[in-house]
């Protein structure tokens, strides 16, 4: 109970202080709030980009078009000469229909009403075991010389283009995150150390009567938890509003390409993420502060 009763008191006395200068409360939060931001802006420019090209996989796939005419038994021989062909891996098969299906879901269904038969054909979809383009072209031309092909078609030239600018997207996202998790250690930090200086007669005569370092402690780092929590509070409203703003001009510009795309927001996991991130990290910045002010008034 007296572990309880300390942790309410050092609680209380640190929603006394945010309420007493609103004002430096909410600019500290605005501070953090676009801090934070910048990263996770990117993050979801990178997700989003992700979610357009309909969620590649690690390598490119590589398309084998059955021919028309191609007999039962040819199919048979083709399926297990791919199912056995060491260089391919996930295969499976798209049939006409399913292809066609998928192309009125993607807003070509005026495209399609006119025809008066399916035009696309069944294909044997894989992905190969090599990404290197010269080693690709050998591999679809091996592929086309089966019986029963009509074409191949290997995406790996704007696959890899695409997947690298996603990897650089990730690699900046992850290199900026970790810049503003400094930045924000070391705003929290500031914030802390105003409040040790405003502070410091009190913490002299606490410590003079017996006072822990965990006790002296127990107040900055709520304080400065609540400062981050706010922060990334602010952040996500932030990323939001940017949402809110791009959302139709973006869907106007989807929708003069026929696609049904519309730009995502963060998902509550995201979201506890970026809140829980900016508490840990402010939290972190007050208690480097308060560490090294009892270190210097010992």
């Amino acid at each position: 109970m007296n572990w309880l009763t300390l942790h309410f008191s050092a609680l209380r006395d640190t929603l006394r202080r945010l309420t007493r200068s609103p004002l430096s409360t909410v600019l500290t939060a605005m501070a953090v709030g676009v801090a934070i931001t910048l990263p996770v802006g990117l993050y979801l420019a990178v997700k989003n980009i992700e979610e357009l090209a309909g969620g590649l996989p690690t390598r490119p796939e590589i398309s084998v078009f059955i021919s028309e005419q191609a007999s039962t038994a040819q199919r048979k021989a083709l399926e297990a000469r791919l199912s056995s062909h060491s260089g391919l891996s996930r295969l499976h098969l798209v049939t006409s229909e399913e292809a066609l299906r998928h192309l009125n879901s993607q807003g070509l269904t005026d495209l399609t009403a006119g025809l008066d038969k399916n035009p696309l054909p069944d294909a044997w979809v894989a992905t190969p075991n090599t990404s290197m383009p010269a080693e690709m072209e050998a591999l679809r031309s091996e592929l086309a010389k089966l019986p029963g092909v009509e074409s191949v078609l290997a995406d790996s030239t704007w696959a890899a283009r695409l997947q690298a600018i996603l990897r650089i997207g990730h690699t900046l996202t992850a290199l900026l995150a970790g810049l503003f998790a400094l930045a924000l250690v070391a705003i929290a930090s500031n914030v802390i150390r105003a409040q040790i200086l405003a502070r410091q007669e009190e913490i002299v005569v606490s410590r003079l009567i017996g006072a822990t370092d965990r006790f002296i402690r127990r107040p900055f780092l709520y304080y400065g938890a609540f400062q981050g929590c706010i922060g990334g509070l602010a952040a996500l409203a932030f990323v939001w509003a940017l949402v809110w703003l791009l959302t139709s001009p973006v869907h106007q510009l989807a929708s003069l390409y026929g696609s049904p795309f519309s730009l995502t927001g963060p998902n509550l996991h995201e979201s506890l993420l970026i809140a829980g991130g900016a508490t840990l990290f402010s939290w972190l910045g007050a208690w480097l502060a308060v560490s090294r002010t009892l270190r210097q008034i010992d």
